[in-house]
């Protein structure tokens, strides 16, 4: 399953590594490896990313980073070419992110003179720039019936798939929960009438896919490799005003 029909298909400016991920995941149809399998191959990337920022190999550190984000879009992908959808997979792969959008930063942080606190605004930032868009995008999907393993709010665990156990899905649900729900209650505390707005048009959701993980950690990248490191938390704490300015153009587009 598609997660937006063809005819609400927009460009998606953060998943530039899809077609690549659509053809890791048809090499893995008819083999044993899950997408919870996949799901740990993006954190090893995300890891090796690390320690290349750390030791300052900055132009790998870009390489790993897009890798990371090239296989966060191929479990995804893999449990729709083997409809196998999951909530374990879908906590599991939002819990691995969070905790790598911090230990990227805090990497960053580490070899900079940057100010911790400018780290954690940093890291807020991003986490709200993803929130938003998903937020929207959630909403287009659910409209659209579209992919349905992400809800707009998660309010309780929900109720395990065929193939999973109801323990796990809600042991991954605590914990996404937990890491989250500031950041997910803060979105829609700020624009709570997006869900039910019935126009998302291309153009603009295009334009907030650059809040979108995938473009986040392109732009991390880039500015690693050409050697702007000490910028980089200010660029996202900056970033973030588009947050605003985002939630103005949906609700001019919705008006009454």
């Amino acid at each position: 399953m598609s997660k937006l029909p063809k005819d609400r298909k927009f460009i998606d400016l953060s998943d530039y590594g899809r077609p690549v991920a659509r053809w890791i995941a048809n090499s893995l149809k008819h083999t044993s490896v899950t997408p919870v399998h996949v799901t740990w191959m993006f954190v090893v990337a995300g890891l090796i990313a690390t320690y290349c920022i750390l030791h300052t190999q900055y132009w790998a550190a870009l390489f790993f980073l897009t890798l990371k984000s090239t296989l966060d879009a191929a479990d995804g992908e893999l449990s729709r070419v083997k409809n196998t959808p999951s909530y374990t997979g879908r906590y599991l792969d939002s819990i691995a992110d969070i905790i790598l959008n911090f230990i990227f930063l805090f990497a960053i942080w580490y070899v900079t003179d940057s100010s911790i606190w400018m780290m954690l605004f940093a890291f807020i930032g991003i986490q709200l720039q993803g929130t938003l868009y998903n937020y929207y995008y959630v909403i287009l999907r659910n409209q659209s019936n579209g992919d349905m393993t992400s809800r707009i709010l998660e309010v309780e665990a929900p109720t395990a798939l065929p193939g999973e156990k109801q323990s796990t899905v809600n042991l991954l649900y605590t914990i996404y929960n937990g890491l989250y729900i500031l950041f997910d209650k803060t979105i829609y505390y700020l624009d709570k009438e997006a869900v039910i707005s019935e126009n998302f048009p291309k153009p603009f959701m295009t334009m907030l896919s650059t809040f979108g993980l995938g473009f986040q950690l392109l732009i991390m990248g880039f500015l690693l490799a050409i050697g702007l490191i000490d910028y980089i938390l200010l660029f996202f704490i900056l970033y973030s005003v588009l947050i605003f300015v985002f939630i103005v153009i949906r609700k001019w587009i919705n008006r009454k």
